[in-house]
Protein backbone atom coordinates (compact mmCIF):
# COMPACT_ATOMS: atom_id res chain seq x y z
CA UNK A 1 0.00 0.00 0.00
CA UNK A 2 2.69 2.76 0.94
CA UNK A 3 4.30 1.88 -2.50
CA UNK A 4 1.40 4.43 -3.74
CA UNK A 5 2.43 7.09 -1.94
CA UNK A 6 6.21 6.45 -1.35
CA UNK A 7 7.42 5.52 -5.46
CA UNK A 8 5.54 8.67 -6.44
CA UNK A 9 7.47 11.20 -9.10
CA UNK A 10 9.89 13.53 -6.73
CA UNK A 11 7.78 16.51 -9.07
CA UNK A 12 5.25 15.66 -7.17
CA UNK A 13 6.07 17.23 -4.11
CA UNK A 14 8.96 19.32 -5.25
CA UNK A 15 8.54 23.22 -3.83
CA UNK A 16 7.64 25.60 -6.27
CA UNK A 17 7.60 29.36 -5.58
CA UNK A 18 5.33 32.25 -7.15
CA UNK A 19 5.12 35.68 -6.77
CA UNK A 20 1.62 36.48 -6.70
CA UNK A 21 0.05 40.31 -6.36
CA UNK A 22 -2.80 40.60 -3.67
CA UNK A 23 -4.15 43.94 -3.35
CA UNK A 24 -1.78 45.92 -4.78
CA UNK A 25 1.11 44.11 -3.11
CA UNK A 26 3.60 41.47 -4.37
CA UNK A 27 4.54 38.16 -2.57
CA UNK A 28 5.66 34.44 -2.97
CA UNK A 29 3.55 31.46 -2.19
CA UNK A 30 5.70 28.11 -1.78
CA UNK A 31 3.37 25.13 -2.52
CA UNK A 32 4.40 21.76 -3.80
CA UNK A 33 3.71 21.06 -7.38
CA UNK A 34 0.97 18.99 -6.54
CA UNK A 35 -1.40 21.41 -5.19
CA UNK A 36 -0.14 23.99 -7.48
CA UNK A 37 -2.00 21.94 -10.56
CA UNK A 38 -4.92 21.41 -8.09
CA UNK A 39 -4.91 25.50 -8.09
CA UNK A 40 -4.81 25.47 -11.52
CA UNK A 41 -7.71 23.12 -12.15
CA UNK A 42 -9.62 25.03 -9.11
CA UNK A 43 -8.91 28.71 -10.79
CA UNK A 44 -9.82 27.16 -14.67
CA UNK A 45 -13.37 26.04 -13.35
CA UNK A 46 -14.30 29.24 -11.75
CA UNK A 47 -12.56 31.28 -15.21
CA UNK A 48 -10.27 32.69 -13.26
CA UNK A 49 -6.45 33.17 -13.90
CA UNK A 50 -4.57 31.00 -10.37
CA UNK A 51 -3.15 34.71 -9.17
CA UNK A 52 -6.74 35.87 -9.38
CA UNK A 53 -7.93 33.38 -7.37
CA UNK A 54 -5.70 32.97 -5.20
CA UNK A 55 -5.85 37.01 -4.22
CA UNK A 56 -9.74 36.06 -3.76
CA UNK A 57 -8.98 33.78 -1.63
CA UNK A 58 -6.92 35.49 0.46
CA UNK A 59 -9.37 38.82 0.64
CA UNK A 60 -12.27 36.36 1.71
CA UNK A 61 -10.23 34.61 4.35
CA UNK A 62 -9.21 37.95 5.64
CA UNK A 63 -12.96 39.26 5.63
CA UNK A 64 -14.13 36.01 7.73
CA UNK A 65 -10.63 35.63 9.52
CA UNK A 66 -9.76 38.92 10.21
CA UNK A 67 -5.85 37.61 9.27
CA UNK A 68 -4.55 35.28 7.37
CA UNK A 69 -1.88 33.38 9.47
CA UNK A 70 -0.64 30.80 7.39
CA UNK A 71 -1.84 31.56 3.63
CA UNK A 72 -0.03 28.53 2.10
CA UNK A 73 -1.52 25.93 5.02
CA UNK A 74 -4.88 27.59 3.67
CA UNK A 75 -4.14 27.13 0.22
CA UNK A 76 -3.08 23.33 0.62
CA UNK A 77 -6.40 23.04 3.24
CA UNK A 78 -8.33 24.14 0.01
CA UNK A 79 -6.90 21.98 -2.19
CA UNK A 80 -7.96 18.94 0.35
CA UNK A 81 -11.44 20.28 -0.05
CA UNK A 82 -11.60 19.98 -3.34
CA UNK A 83 -9.87 16.69 -3.66
CA UNK A 84 -12.31 15.44 -1.36
CA UNK A 85 -15.88 16.79 -3.12
CA UNK A 86 -14.56 18.51 -6.44
CA UNK A 87 -17.92 19.06 -7.59
CA UNK A 88 -19.82 20.16 -4.30
CA UNK A 89 -16.74 22.33 -3.36
CA UNK A 90 -17.09 23.98 -6.76
CA UNK A 91 -21.08 23.82 -6.96
CA UNK A 92 -20.34 26.11 -3.62
CA UNK A 93 -17.83 28.50 -5.18
CA UNK A 94 -20.41 28.99 -7.95
CA UNK A 95 -22.76 30.03 -5.38
CA UNK A 96 -20.71 32.43 -3.18
CA UNK A 97 -20.06 29.61 -0.67
CA UNK A 98 -16.81 28.42 -0.34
Amino acid sequence: MCEIFAHQPKENYQFSTRSIRIDGHVTSVKLEASFWQILEEIAQSQDMSVPRFISSVYKEALEHNGEVNNFASLLRCACLLYAKQPTQTLNAAKQGNF
